[in-house]
């Protein structure tokens, strides 16, 4: 019985934070960078050029364009990633139509555009870091992002800093002023930063070493939900002179809930160490450093 309401439970959690991250987005994109005419990252930023110069509402070119990159995306990088994204995807959509209605074209700070767009900066990198906590994607330029990585060696995070800076530096085209740009770059790093902020406590990496008799359910479990492998080792233990099989598990900080989640259903008497590491390298961690 708990078990199958801890398989309910959590994922209706997830959807909720992703919900109320989107929700956060979509009210400081159109109240503080929106309606100051400043152009960020992201296919918002995008949306944002069709907007100024054809009045086209970005939810409408930023839902447009998702439809695209998620057939390519399903293309590409499987069906898994699609469904991950499509959630948030549709959500964020969603969120932005309701803030156009609701707000407008309305400056929710008037006169003082530097503060307007620090404020939200901060909102809308404290809103995808709610929806990345909770394992959620906005698509976008994510999945280019994604795309790039998987066939260059590129890492997504820079993939994502280049089509920014390439977005920003397109609104000189619409209204050839530098200022634009220069607000756009504040926001893009404002937003950054406070995302990191918000992730940081959950992005390090950490090693698990699980012991249970249920090892196999469990590493299969892992392989199986997680898209992580793990290392099985046999040992003795030193008291008891039993046979012990210890699980080890290397994965994301943000990803330690999730993992004692699926444990306790498996075995409740399960014995576990949980450990930060300096650094991972190689397959599902951070390329090798030279």
């Amino acid at each position: 019985m708990k078990k199958s309401f801890s398989k309910i439970y959590h994922p209706i959690k997830d959807y909720i934070m992703i919900f109320l991250g989107t929700a956060l987005y979509a009210f400081s994109f159109n109240g503080f960078i929106l309606s100051k005419e400043i152009v960020p990252g992201g296919l918002t930023g995008i949306g944002s050029l069709i907007f100024y110069v054809t009045k086209i509402p970005v939810s409408v070119s930023y839902a447009s364009v998702n439809v695209v990159l998620l057939i390519l995306a399903g293309k590409l990088l499987g069906r898994r990633f699609v469904v991950n994204s499509l959630f948030g995807i549709v959500s964020l959509t969603l969120s932005l139509l309701f803030f156009e209605w609701l707000l407008g074209a309305r400056p929710l700070v008037e006169g003082e555009p530097f503060m307007s767009i620090i404020i939200g900066g901060a909102l809308c990198g404290a809103g995808l870091g709610i929806i990345f906590s909770a394992n959620g994607s906005t698509g976008g330029t994510d999945i280019i992002g994604a795309a790039i990585n998987r066939y260059r060696n590129i890492s997504i995070g820079r993939a994502l800093l280049y089509c920014d800076f390439v977005i920003i530096a397109c609104s000189y085209l619409v209204f050839h002023d530098v200022d634009k740009i220069v607000f756009g770059y504040v926001t893009m790093f404002t937003e950054m930063y406070i995302l990191d902020r918000v992730l940081n406590a959950n992005n390090q990496s950490v090693q698990f070493l699980i012991f249970s008799q249920k090892y196999r359910e469990i590493a299969d479990c892992i392989i199986k939900d997680l898209d992580r492998s793990c290392t099985i080792l046999n040992g003795e233990g030193g008291f008891s002179k039993q046979p012990v099989t210890v699980v080890i598990l290397l994965a994301k900080k943000r990803e330690c809930s999730m993992i004692f989640r699926m444990i306790k259903n498996i075995d409740r008497q399960a014995f576990i160490t949980q450990s930060n590491v300096q650094g991972v390298y190689g397959e599902g961690f951070d390329r090798i450093k030279t």
